[in-house]
């Protein structure tokens, strides 16, 4: 009785050693992905500072709105992910850009 006893243990304890091991590796990527999500953002927004300052070289003024980045410059962004944010002052000033990800975690996965 005992043995069996001792081999119900055993088992249990494999059991919860695997639910653990599984659980670290979920988190684990978990975390991978919201790396990966930041990298993405913060290279778009590069990007995009890039291209305006490109702009301000060649044509001597910071570009009136975003639209005009993304026509002129090709600019790309997946907008079912990321919002800009583009605040032109004037055409003088370097505008305030700002790149806000969507709900990601409603489906976009």
């Amino acid at each position: 009785m005992k043995k069996k006893r001792s081999g119900y243990i055993k088992a249990i304890a494999v059991i919860f050693a695997c639910i653990g091991v599984l659980s670290v590796f979920a988190i684990s990527i978990s975390n991978l992905k919201k790396g990966n999500r930041e990298e993405e953002k913060k290279q778009l927004e590069e990007a995009i500072r890039r291209s305006v300052v490109t702009c301000y070289a060649i044509e001597g003024a910071y570009p009136p709105d975003f639209a005009y980045v993304k026509e002129k410059y090709g600019i790309l962004v997946d907008e079912t992910r990321y919002v800009v944010v583009y605040d032109a002052f004037a055409e003088n000033l370097m505008p305030d850009i700002t790149v806000l990800e969507r709900d990601y975690e409603k489906g976009n996965e």
